[in-house]
């Protein structure tokens, strides 16, 4: 009997301790979420948003008027840092209202030449398309014998999508006052799907896949394109990985997965740094039944879509080496995390053009670049057109800061749009490989920076302010996550890293101008460059 009482007394505490950790580790800290809106003080953008703790709560429509707040322009009140300490309710709106941030950018945009499209060119184009997608819509309603009440889509010269594509400039996607990206943020968000499909890459890879590749861009990096009812498209990538997952060790960066949360995230640290070279991109609950397959005219994504043994529906990729069901990517039933990323303007009406990174890795399992192997690899690089005299290997070494501070190791290639010449920026597409691994600082991406031992000043300005504490990079960029719907995008270790990272960036910049001066490493405009001598990068500016 004694042994018996022991034993229930055993279970008991066994018991009480598992409740008490379940109680502390998943239960209170739903419940700060819960009410951590309601402590946010007057003035926080992420005051009155809705907590994202269930799948349910988080796909509930929300306020635009929350949403479409204005991330680029300061409240009219806040205080100016350069007058005193920022305010302390907001570090993000601290940030965007300091000078530096402020400053007009150079040169003045005077001109059509300054602005991508011309603005009634592209208008007639667009309504074009519509009435092309109306036709096509109404033949394939009669081929099927489908009956609809849905009138014909109506072109809207005030879209979001459409005045995102007439506000690209030379200086970047978008303006830092510009309300249009929170407002195209929020129409990716709510807007109702119209149609579904392969992107064009996996199109081509359909029935055709090389399965001696390496590098398999299909089947586990499924993709899609949706369009909304505004006739405004959007690339969609869904959930494959849970946010506390990193990348394997012995994962190659070729073979990684994409992750939605880090396209989101790309975005919005671009947007911090004053890049604004990536495209606005926004996280979704999107149900795969309503707004994928029943709005999807094309049979061979129709016919990958199934319910899984746990009654969830399910698609894959269409491609010989992935048709696999293990492959999918799964709702709950219905719905499914991934990002929209807005889609540039077509290349009929601005062409880009797609360049091999002169630091591209070896994607092979074995083998390296010269770069990997040759310290003055530089120094070749700025002798050849058109690193030699414009601002691109400054955009090259901006791109490599920006892929260090994520982690993304798979930057292949670069776009620019023609139009605005060898001087035109780099825009940071595809980074969802990004995010993978926060327990490690992979410093081989800073190569650019490393060997070239230049950077743009205004660059640096920018993340010697983040590196201080009122403006602390983990900080701005937690609360400007918050302003997404799958808040929380980046678990606390990612945004961490940031700052570990930055004070990397900013250790590498300190040893070259150690080595070769400050006037020679801090470019204040165009570079002029000559073939170096004795060996050593020239790093005139």
């Amino acid at each position: 009997m004694p042994g018996l009482r022991r034993d229930r007394l055993l279970a008991l505490l066994l018991l009480g301790t598992l409740f008490s950790a379940d109680l502390y580790f998943h239960l209170w800290p739903r419940v700060q979420r819960q009410l951590r809106p309601s402590e946010n003080p007057a003035g926080c953008p992420c005051s009155g948003r809705a907590p994202s703790a269930s799948l349910h709560s988080a796909a509930a429509s929300r306020d635009p008027g929350t949403a479409a707040h204005n991330f680029s322009q300061a409240r009219p009140g806040a205080e100016h840092p350069s007058r005193g300490h920022p305010s302390p309710r907001s570090k993000l709106q601290a940030l965007f209202a300091h000078s530096l941030y402020q400053i007009p950018e150079e040169p003045p945009l005077l001109g059509p030449e300054d602005w991508l499209l011309a603005s009634q060119e592209a208008l007639r184009y667009y309504r074009r398309k519509v009435a092309r997608w109306n036709r096509r819509h109404k033949i394939y309603k009669e081929q099927f014998n489908l009956t609809s009440l849905d009138p014909p889509l109506q072109f809207r010269p005030e879209a979001s999508w459409v005045q995102f594509h007439l506000g690209i400039n030379s200086h970047g996607l978008y303006s830092r006052s510009s309300p249009v990206v929170s407002k195209l943020l929020h129409d990716m968000r709510h807007f109702p799907t119209i149609s579904a499909d392969y992107s064009q890459d996996e199109k081509a890879l359909l029935g055709a896949c090389d399965c001696s590749q390496i590098v398999k861009p299909s089947g586990v990096h499924l993709k899609l394109v949706l369009r909304f009812s505004d006739f405004g498209k959007a690339m969609f990538k869904p959930m494959r990985q849970q946010r506390e997952e990193e990348t394997p060790e012995n994962f190659f960066y070729f073979i990684d997965f994409q992750r939605h949360n880090a396209e989101v995230a790309a975005f919005h640290l671009d947007r911090i740094l004053d890049f604004r070279r990536v495209p606005p991109t926004v996280g979704r609950l999107v149900n795969v039944t309503k707004e994928i397959l029943e709005v999807t005219k094309n049979e061979i994504l129709q016919s990958v879509f199934f319910v899984s043994p746990a009654n969830n529906v399910c698609f894959f990729a269409k491609c010989p080496y992935m048709c696999k069901t293990e492959y999918a990517v799964c709702g709950n039933p219905h719905l499914l995390e991934g990002s929209l990323s807005a889609f540039l303007p077509s290349l009929n009406l601005a062409p880009r053009l797609s360049v091999p990174n002169p630091w591209i890795r070896s994607y092979s399992l074995s083998g390296k670049e010269e770069w990997e192997l040759n310290p003055l690899y530089c120094d070749t690089v700025k002798q050849i057109y058109p690193y030699n005299s414009s601002n691109r290997l400054l955009g090259i070494i901006d791109m490599a800061i920006f892929d260090f501070l994520i982690g993304n190791m798979d930057r292949h290639h670069y776009e620019m749009f023609t139009k605005f010449g060898d001087d035109g920026y780099l825009i940071h597409l595809d980074n969802a490989r990004g995010f993978g691994r926060h327990s490690q600082d992979e410093v081989s991406i800073l190569a650019p920076l490393s060997q070239c031992c230049m950077i743009k000043k205004k660059t640096l300005l920018h993340l010697q302010l983040l590196a201080q504490a009122d403006y602390r990079l983990s900080d701005v960029m937690r609360e400007s996550l918050l302003q997404d719907q799958l808040a929380p995008v980046l678990t606390e270790p990612h945004l961490l890293a940031l700052d570990r990272r930055l004070q990397i960036i900013l250790k590498t910049v300190v040893d070259c101008i150690e080595a070769h001066g400050e006037q020679r490493v801090v470019a204040d405009g165009r570079t002029q460059q000559s073939a170096p001598d004795s060996g050593q990068a020239n790093l005139t500016s």
